[in-house]
């Protein structure tokens, strides 16, 4: 009943996979006045005037799903709706099964592939850590700045000299507020090193800015990866390449758009109290507000971010921090009941000559009514897609220092289903050859071993249609040959070991479980060190290489259950079948 049941399972979940995909276009709306437009057949008309062709359709008050004659129109009609529907709908391309519906219900979907196969969007991003190491030098130099007015060192300069350093001079009647300070600075900077040079002299280096460059380089890395899972892309690749390149490949997304607005935003929010004497931005209404250069907290205290609607339907973010965040803002909020907070928006953006500048602005000043915690909320976004965005880039993560796309490539499928082709003709003929050979040299058994081993294919499919972020790529279907190899030698092991038993002279029924019992610890072993292959590839490897040992790795296993459980189990239906055929004949020549 197990193996049933287990095989059911499995089965059920494969199902969807032989289904083909169809191109849909979805269009969903939350206002009264679009969703109007998706009664009746304003879509239709909209489509045919540009001749687009529409196979089927299901529409309701809200959402219309839309069924493409072609993939290959999927940009255009999308372009299309977005004209006539404008910000007051959102217009999706998909791949959507064309399997029943009861598949979908009960949340069954097909395999996912990867770039290789089905095709994607590629990113090369160049990532600027010089700028965010001259950044962080200014806001140090702001820091010790800071300290030197506290202390009343009056006279004492911090100047940035071209080796990136920080040089602090000061007359020696400030010596010791100097020092003062110089050690405060220490105290919170530990990673810094200082230098005396000469009497009243001192420099600061960053530390290492080779190391400072490397941990850039792996928080971006992090980050990136955090917002494309942030996206529901599953098997995307992002690696680093070169001395400061980072290649992100995205397999399914046919329209990059949103994932370029994500993966390419640097924007991030800060806290700050108003201040005359500060740093000046201009406010979404383009009126000048000063704030405190020191930020109350920055998003790195971010936890969590969500975009929702406030009391008066105005979209806002639902931002909760840290401990250490969320101790900052309780107390500056409990110190300024009454006093307004601004909340600085900054992001980087490429100039007409590619170069990218900084820009910030202040999205919202609010009063600060209770006393606050580690939740609330922002608003003053500018559109409803805005702050959905932002909720996204705060929850993933901002960006250690700016980056910039330089190379962006649109992989078509037809590279992937020339793949898919050959890559299942290969699997095709390895099965062809192995389920004739096992036919012709074990004859009954033989018949049992086939039967196993295209079960063993089926679960396969239906574990990996089954696992969160499985995604078959052609290494992967590489591992789907080579699983066959593997289920086959399971049988061909235990089948030998039977041969062995009967020449001992054993029954057929003590042979069999002998020869079952002998050779199960050879294929554990065998199977188990290969499993501890497939997990350091997948715990190092990247991509193909991860989709390849997930396929491996699984396969390992369906091949050990049915070439051991299910085919003892056909095994022992044989061999009753034979008792009763046996019994049989006994009692007609009896009577």
């Amino acid at each position: 009943m197990v193996i049933l049941i287990s095989l059911g399972f499995l089965m059920l979940n494969a199902l969807p996979n032989i289904y083909a995909e169809r191109p849909v276009i979805k269009v969903s709306t939350n206002t009264q006045a679009a969703s109007g437009e998706l009664v009746g057949t304003q879509l239709y008309q909209w489509l045919n005037e540009e001749g687009i062709e529409i196979s089927f359709a299901e529409i309701s008050d809200s959402q219309a799903t839309l069924t493409l004659a072609s993939a290959s129109e999927q940009q255009h009609a999308q372009a299309v709706l977005n004209k006539h529907l404008g910000e007051h709908a959102e217009v999706v391309i998909a791949m959507q099964s064309s399997g029943p519906a009861w598949l979908a219900r009960l949340g069954l979907s097909p395999l996912q592939l990867g770039l290789d196969l089905r095709g994607g969007v590629q990113f090369l991003l160049e990532v600027d850590t010089q700028q965010a190491i001259n950044e962080s030098l200014a806001q140090q130099r702001g820091e010790l700045n800071t300290l030197l007015r506290t202390q009343d060192a009056r006279g004492a300069r911090v100047l940035s000299n071209e080796q990136q350093q920080l040089e602090l001079s000061f007359p020696a009647r400030v010596a010791e507020q100097t020092m003062a300070a110089l050690n405060a600075f220490q105290s919170n900077f530990p990673e810094h090193e200082v230098r005396q040079q000469q009497a009243g002299l001192f420099t600061i280096n960053l530390a290492g800015n080779q190391d400072f460059h490397q941990a850039l380089m792996m928080q971006n890395l992090q980050t990136l990866r955090d917002r494309v899972a942030a996206l529901g892309i599953t098997e995307a690749v992002v690696q680093r390449q070169g001395h400061n390149f980072i290649r992100i490949e995205l397999p399914g997304v046919q329209d990059p758009a949103q994932a370029k607005r994500v993966i390419g935003a640097t924007a991030t929010i800060s806290f700050h109290a108003l201040s005359a004497n500060g740093d000046v931005h201009q406010n979404v209404s383009g009126e000048p507000v000063g704030i405190d250069t020191r930020p109350i907290l920055t998003g790195q205290k971010i936890t969590n971010a969500s975009a929702q609607f406030g009391e008066f339907g105005m979209p806002e973010v639902l931002i909760n921090l840290d401990s250490a965040g969320g101790n900052r803002m309780s107390d500056f909020s409990r110190q300024n009941i009454g006093q307004p907070m601004a909340t600085l928006y900054t992001e980087y953006l490429e100039n007409d000559a590619g170069v990218l500048e900084r820009h910030s602005k202040v999205i919202s000043v609010a009063t600060i009514q209770a006393h606050l915690g580690s939740r609330f909320t922002i608003t003053g976004m500018d559109s409803v897609q805005a702050t959905q965005e932002l909720a996204l880039l705060l929850k993933a993560g901002s960006l250690s220092a700016p980056i910039s796309i330089v190379e962006e490539r649109l992989l078509g499928p037809s590279l992937g289903e020339q793949n898919i082709s050959n890559g299942f003709a290969a699997l095709a003929l390895g099965m062809g050859l192995m389920l004739a050979f096992m036919l012709v040299w074990y004859r009954g058994l033989g018949l049992i071993a086939n039967i196993a081993l295209v079960l063993n294919l089926v679960c396969l499919i239906g574990l990996l249609s089954l696992v969160p972020g499985a995604v078959l790529t052609l290494p992967g279907i590489a591992g789907l040959v080579l699983t066959i190899g593997m289920a086959t030698d399971t049988n061909v092991l235990i089948f030998e070991r039977i041969k062995e038993e009967r020449r001992r002279g054993l029954s057929e029924e003590m042979a069999v479980h002998h020869g079952y019992k002998n050779a199960f610890s050879t294929i554990f072993d065998a199977n188990f060190t290969s499993l501890i292959i497939a997990a350091i590839l997948f715990s190092v490897g990247f991509g193909p290489i991860k989709g390849f040992a997930i396929t491996f790795g699984l396969g390992l296993l369906t091949s050990v259950f049915t070439g051991v459980y299910v085919s003892r189990s056909l095994v022992n239906l044989q061999l009753a079948w034979r008792r009763k055929a046996a019994l049989r004949q006994l009692q007609e020549l009896a009577s």
